[in-house]
């Protein structure tokens, strides 16, 4: 029983040292001038109001945004298209020239040394 006595003694002491400081942090913060306001005030309905036109209109400009590179990227991809179309009637025109070069060797009218050059033979 008498061990009981110094450790009621000792949490009773404990606990109010933190119910104390407790108390002082709590006055301090409604005595400090320095201290930021406590930001419970509601807001009007019109400030409510010209925050959400805002963002409607940020909303908008990035719809519009949106639309212009779907557009822009509409335009690059005729350009590819079309860009693809003139590289492969080139690769047709080189290829029909490779053919005719080839044609020419056959019946002896050009040779092609291993240098690339095109001499073309005396008949």
């Amino acid at each position: 029983m008498k061990k009981h006595i110094p450790a009621f003694l000792a949490a009773f002491l404990m606990t109010a040292f933190v119910a104390l400081a407790m108390g002082v942090v709590t006055v301090n913060a409604f005595v400090n001038k320095n201290s930021t306001p406590v930001a419970n005030t509601q807001t009007t309905g019109s400030a409510d109001q010209s925050q959400v036109a805002q963002l409607q209109g940020l909303v908008q400009q990035y719809q519009d945004r949106e639309k212009q590179y779907q557009q822009r990227e509409q335009q690059y991809q005729q350009m590819i298209q079309e860009q693809q179309a003139q590289l492969d009637a080139a690769n047709q025109q080189v290829d029909q020239f490779k053919q005719f070069v080839l044609f020419l060797q056959s019946r002896g009218v050009v040779t092609v040394d291993n240098q690339g050059q095109v001499r073309l033979t005396n008949p």
